[in-house]
C-alpha cells in the first residue's frame, strides 16, 4: 500500500494528520480525539478547553509545521545548488543577521510584534549584504558566496553579542538568550499572519523550480551546456532560502540542524532526485519540528529550548554522516 513515491507520500500525510491530533491532545492539560472533536463540534461550550485547543496548541502546531517544512526545502535547496550535503541555510549568515534583529528588538521594545518585524527585517538585510559581497568580476562564484555568507555571519553574531552585553541582565537579557535558542511558545494567529506567507511564498518558489535544481547541483559548465542560466538561478535559490530562514527565525528564534537532517531523511527515503525529494522533505519537516515541539513543552515543567533537542538528535547524526560521506554526495 506504501510502496514507491505516492505510497510514500500518502504515508506521511496519514503520519502528519495523526502527529498532529496527537500534538493536539498532549501537554499539561491533557486530553484525547474525542475532545477535540466535540470542541470542534461544540465550540463555545468549554471555553478552557476551546482556548487550550484553538488559541494555545494550534497556532503552535501550524507554526511548526510550517518552520520545518520550510527549514527543510530551503537546507534542501542549498545543498543542491552547493553540491554538499553538508550545507544548510545558515551558510548564507541569514539565520544570524534575523537573531540579531530579535535581539534588537527585544532589547528597544517589548511588543513582540516588533520583535519579529524587526527580525524579519534584518534577516532579508542579511540575504542583500551576502549576495552583494559575493559579486566579483565575471560574475559570483560558490565560494565566494559561501565566504560572503560566513562574513557576514560572524558580523552579526558578534553584534548580537555586543547586545547581550549591554542588555539588562535581570530582564532583557534571559529573554534574549532564550529566544535565539528557539521556541514556539510565542505562536499566535498574529505572528502567524507576518512570518507564514513569507514562508509560503519561498517555499513554493522552490517547489516549483525543483526539477531544475537537479541541473543546478551539476558543475557550472555541464549546467549551461543544459540552457541553464545559473545566475538567475542562484539567485532565485538564494532568496527563497532566506525568506524562508528569516521568517522562521522571526517567528519562533533559531532552530538549528533541521535544514540538515530532514533533507537527509528525505533521501534516504527517495534517492538523490529533486523533484520527488522536495515533497517528502515538506511532509517529513512538518513531522519532525512537530514531534520535536510537542517533546519541548511536555518533557518537563519547564519549556526546553526546541535546539536543544534538533542539536541531541543532530549532532550524532552530522558526525556519522561526516564520517561517511567525507563532505561530499559520494
Amino acid at each position: 500500500m506504501f510502496k514507491g513515491k505516492n505510497g510514500i507520500n500518502l504515508l506521511l500525510a496519514v503520519l502528519l494528520c495523526a502527529v498532529s491530533v496527537s500534538a493536539l491532545c498532549i501537554g499539561r492539560y491533557t486530553m484525547n480525539p474525542l475532545d477535540v472533536f466535540r470542541s470542534a463540534v461544540h465550540y463555545g461550550e468549554n471555553s478552557a478547553l476551546d482556548t487550550v485547543i484553538w488559541s494555545v496548541r494550534l497556532p503552535r502546531i501550524i507554526m511548526a509545521a510550517a518552520v520545518g517544512s520550510g527549514l527543510s526545502v530551503a537546507g534542501l535547496s542549498l545543498q543542491a545548488m552547493f553540491g554538499n550535503p553538508l550545507v544548510s541555510a545558515h551558510v548564507l549568515g541569514v539565520s544570524y543577521s534575523a537573531g540579531f534583529g530579535a535581539a534588537l528588538g527585544i532589547l528597544l521594545f517589548s511588543n513582540f510584534a516588533i520583535v519579529e518585524t524587526s527580525s524579519l527585517l534584518f534577516g532579508l538585510v542579511g540575504m542583500a549584504l551576502t549576495y552583494r559581497l559575493s559579486k566579483r568580476k565575471g560574475g559570483r562564484s560558490t565560494l565566494t558566496l559561501v565566504l560572503s555568507g560566513i562574513i557576514v555571519g560572524a558580523a552579526f553574531e558578534a553584534l548580537t553579542s555586543l547586545i547581550k552585553f549591554v542588555a539588562d541582565p535581570e530582564s532583557k537579557l534571559p529573554t534574549i538568550t532564550y529566544w535565539l535558542m528557539g521556541s514556539m511558545s510565542g505562536a499566535s494567529y498574529k505572528t502567524l499572519l507576518l512570518g507564514l506567507p513569507f514562508i509560503v511564498t519561498g517555499t513554493l518558489i522552490i517547489f516549483a523550480l525543483r526539477w531544475r535544481l537537479n541541473i543546478l547541483s551539476l558543475n557550472e559548465d555541464e549546467a549551461r551546456s543544459m540552457g541553464m542560466n545559473i545566475r538567475v538561478m542562484r539567485f532565485l535559490v538564494i532568496v527563497a532560502s532566506s525568506l524562508i530562514t528569516a521568517s522562521a527565525v522571526s517567528m519562533c528564534g533559531s532552530i538549528g540542524w533541521v535544514g540538515l537532517l530532514v533533507p537527509h531523511m528525505a533521501r534516504m527515503l527517495m534517492g538523490s532526485n529533486n523533484r520527488t525529494v522536495i515533497p517528502i522533505s515538506i511532509s517529513l519537516g512538518s513531522v519532525f519540528v512537530i514531534v520535536i515541539d510537542t517533546f519541548a513543552r511536555s518533557m518537563s515543567a519547564a519549556e526546553i529550548p526546541i535546539s536543544i533537542l534538533t542539536a541531541v538528535i543532530g549532532a550524532p547524526f552530522f558526525i556519522a554522516l561526516l564520517r561517511k560521506t567525507g563532505g561530499s554526495w559520494t
